[in-house]
């Protein structure tokens, strides 16, 4: 996000996004969050401590099989760093977000979609966005009808 920035000190990183700030806190191997993504579980599932089942991982996002699915293959894709949601982004996430629908091929063609496949992003409540940190949802082995719902 704009006004992005970092600082470390040995065992703690700070980010900031925007107005947001982040305190990274790390100990003996395990992370513990403080401020904007402390409760959020996306972060906590992309840094290691909540499990998942990695499906596909870079340098700029990680994505993972949706504990609820709604299709035989349902995994969501998501930022390593906090972004809210789609709303929430601005222009220097440009890349992030070319990067995000790669990725999101990347996951169709190893789980062998070939077929065919949809890509979701929920956004704000009225879209459906259960959890306040981007994703995407990659749906695949079924057929998927329109509109969706």
């Amino acid at each position: 996000m704009e006004g992005e920035s970092e600082a470390s000190l040995p065992g703690l990183k700070i980010q900031t996004w925007g107005t947001h700030c982040c305190v990274l806190i790390r100990l003996g191997g395990r992370s513990e969050y403080t401020g904007l993504a402390m409760s959020c579980l996306f972060c906590k599932i992309v840094d290691g401590s909540v499990p998942s089942t990695a499906i596909y991982s870079d340098e700029e996002c990680y994505a993972f099989a949706d504990i609820h699915p709604h299709a035989p293959v349902h995994v969501l894709v998501v930022p390593r760093r906090h972004i809210d949601s789609l709303a929430e982004v601005t222009t220097e996430d440009r890349p992030l977000l070319g990067h995000l629908l790669w990725a999101a091929h990347e996951v169709a063609r190893e789980q062998g979609l070939a077929n065919g496949y949809r890509v979701v992003i929920n956004t704000g409540a009225d879209g459906g966005q259960t959890v306040e940190h981007l994703h995407l949802h990659v749906l695949g082995k079924r057929a998927l009808h329109w509109p969706p719902g």
